[in-house]
């Protein structure tokens, strides 16, 4: 989705699995609906653990998700309604679109629990989630004060360097020997 909106928000984890066919489901959805009305303000709907075999995601939840304040949802899968959730400008990260949803497919067996390894990722609830038109990024809770202040030094750094190259035409090369 080509936000040009960002969030930086803390992570609520949510755990999917496939449902196997011919297995009907206990309840419909599993804890998909309680783990949706139990974002708080400024949360990140952070789902994984089923696979892209249905969406994980869509328009309806959006719709819930903003009446409760989240600031998005990123989903290890798919999502669906990409028009509705467009037009609803609620950023949402996903590894493409699937237009059928979980029900039979898959389900929510557990939220605000760590959610094992994402391509290399291990995420925790409260861990914050960066979000924007170039992607996600996990930052853990337990490096966040050194993560933050070291984007800032760069931030600080490239401001430097944009302004050497566009103001006074300093060559690359230069900008690099002088602020690293």
């Amino acid at each position: 989705f080509p936000y040009t909106t960002l969030f930086r928000s803390r992570a609520m984890t949510v755990l999917e699995q496939d449902i196997p066919e011919g297995s009907p489901p206990k309840k419909p959805f599993g804890m998909m609906l309680e783990a949706l009305d139990d974002l708080r303000p400024n949360e990140v709907y952070f789902a994984s653990g089923g696979s892209p075999t249905y969406a994980m995601w869509g328009e309806l939840m959006s719709t819930r998700a903003i009446h409760l304040g989240a600031a998005g949802a990123v989903l290890n899968g798919c999502s669906r309604d990409t028009k509705g959730i467009l037009e609803l400008n609620f950023p949402t990260f996903s590894i493409g679109s699937y237009a059928q949803d979980q029900r039979p497919r898959g389900e929510v067996v557990e939220f605000r629990t760590p959610v094992f390894d994402i391509e290399g990722v291990h995420l925790r609830s409260g861990d914050i989630i960066f979000g924007d038109v170039d992607g996600v990024l996990v930052i853990p809770r337990d490096a966040e004060i050194e993560a933050l202040t070291r984007a800032a030094e760069k931030v600080d750094k490239e401001d430097l360097v944009r302004t050497a190259i566009a103001r006074d035409g300093m060559a690359a090369v230069a900008a690099l020997a002088k602020f690293g």
